[in-house]
């Protein structure tokens, strides 16, 4: 980083209009403090919540299974509002999209701190992914406004960076947290790391160009129920025996977003991004994204089956396995950040995810009883891949899109990344239930698998004549 950040005082009082190719130092490193706070709270507050969900279910005298909705309930509020929210960006303003989003998160954290039975809680959780929406939508859209094109991969991969440090120290914050006061602390702590992003988020975003048309409610509504049915009815399928009812469900979703899809294509500008999708660049960079993070949702989901079921780990060693992942996806991520603003982003890319199908397969084929360095260092081999993958895909995503169309750009990356996790974490809930004692492995396997798609998809870019920032 070759500008440092100066003292607060030194931001401007009154936000002025998006620079043409990024903003200024030292308002730009102000402007990306920001963000990282949002998305570092957002991130811990997902990983916290797991750690957390027995200790709250026996508060609440609750049944492990009805405790799960406190984390279901954050993640589908945040899948049914990306897009809307990114598309209202467009028209409103992605900082305020960003403040209100914070705001929202901050005030549902501090209900969190006062819910009083588990139905509240879980409210208040719904609450609180909606919030969360509003920051991730606009995450890269504000990123692009921030950084010049030059520096824009350096900025994607600080952000990769953020969110891999978070996820990687969430476990340790919680239980830290837990040994010193109550569960109510974990959502407590948002509050005035949230009131600061707010505070320095208003003074240092940038604006954007709005856009004129007005916003599709129906579109929104149908989005959400697509959304909504068909996470919610894949749920029912994998994990509850009503599986005629998940069915239903399920093919309702597939219905509704049928009709949603038909609807968009004849809209200039698409709450989903379909216009978007025309573009090779971009569908190739969402298709190597979508199978990259069902890729790494199936390793995340089946290792920790795989070490405590049949490689005999206890749940603290299982922890302590998992870090150098997303530890060397943090070392990774800024590094491949700063190449992509230097060399072809499909090459690099296709390079990382060579290695990250490498260690998943070396994971697949672990010895019956191998030692803690024989996990650690093809854990770290994927993470390696994995965030040598992330940025570089991430920035050609972003400019992929004309800087109109930043907000729906930034909202397909997040709806890219969710779809491919949901996809990831219901193959590995089917292998699991297919194959039982041999579910995780073969998920291993197939894990591997998609990486080498998801490799083939982004050599498959170099055909396709790269877009001129726009």
């Amino acid at each position: 980083m070759p500008d440092s950040a100066p003292p607060a005082a030194a931001i401007s009082l009154s936000p002025s209009p998006a620079e043409a190719d990024g903003l200024p130092t030292p308002r730009r490193w102000w402007a990306a403090i920001a963000v990282w706070l949002a998305i570092s709270m957002t991130v811990l507050d997902s990983a916290i919540a797991n750690v957390a969900l027995p200790t709250i279910a026996h508060d609440f005298g609750a049944a492990p299974s009805e405790s799960i909705w406190i984390v279901n309930a954050y993640q589908l509020a945040i899948v049914i509002a990306l897009l809307p929210l990114a598309s209202l960006g467009e028209i409103v303003g992605y900082r305020r999209i960003y403040s209100a989003g914070l705001a929202l998160f901050t005030l549902a954290s501090l209900t969190c701190v006062v819910s009083h039975s588990l139905p509240m809680l879980s409210l208040a959780r719904t609450v609180q992914g909606l919030g969360a929406a509003g920051v991730m939508s606009v995450n890269g859209a504000l990123v692009r406004h921030i950084y010049p094109n030059a520096k824009l991969g350096q900025g994607i991969g600080f952000n990769a960076m953020v969110v891999s440090a978070s996820s990687a120290i969430g476990p340790t914050v919680a239980s830290g947290i837990l040994a010193l006061g109550p569960w109510q602390w974990l959502f407590g702590v948002n509050i005035p790391i949230g009131l600061a992003a707010l505070a320095i988020g208003w003074r240092a975003l940038p604006e954007n160009q709005l856009s004129e048309r007005r916003f599709d409610w129906l579109s929104a509504a149908l989005n959400a129920l697509t959304f909504g049915l068909v996470i919610s009815g894949v749920d029912v399928l994998t994990r509850t025996r009503a599986r005629l009812f998940g069915a239903v469900e399920t093919i309702a979703g597939f219905a509704i977003g049928t009709l949603l899809v038909l609807r968009e294509l004849r809209r200039p500008r698409p709450l989903v991004p379909v216009d978007l999708l025309r573009d090779r660049m971009f569908a190739l960079s969402v298709a190597t994204s979508v199978a990259s993070f069902a890729a790494q949702m199936l390793a995340f989901v089946a290792l920790p089956f795989h070490f405590e079921n049949h490689l005999h780990f206890d749940q603290v060693e299982t922890g302590l396995l998992l870090t150098p992942w997303p530890a060397a996806v943090g070392i990774m991520a800024p590094i491949a950040g700063w190449l992509a603003d230097r060399m072809s982003t499909a090459i690099l890319c296709a390079i990382g995810l060579v290695i990250f199908c490498a260690g998943l397969a070396a994971l697949a084929t672990l010895a019956a009883q191998p030692s803690a360095f024989d996990i650690c260092w093809r854990m770290a081999l994927c993470g390696a891949g994995f965030g040598g993958f992330q940025s570089p895909n991430n920035r050609m995503m972003l400019t992929s899109a004309p800087r109109a169309r930043a907000g729906a750009a930034g909202g397909m990356l997040g709806t890219a990344r969710l779809t491919g996790q949901t996809i990831g974490a219901v193959g590995t809930a089917t292998f699991l239930h297919l194959f039982h004692d041999q579910g995780e492995v073969i998920g291993l396997f197939v894990a591997s698998g998609l990486a080498a798609l998801a490799a083939v998809f982004s050599l498959s870019r170099t055909a396709v004549k790269a877009p001129a920032a726009a």
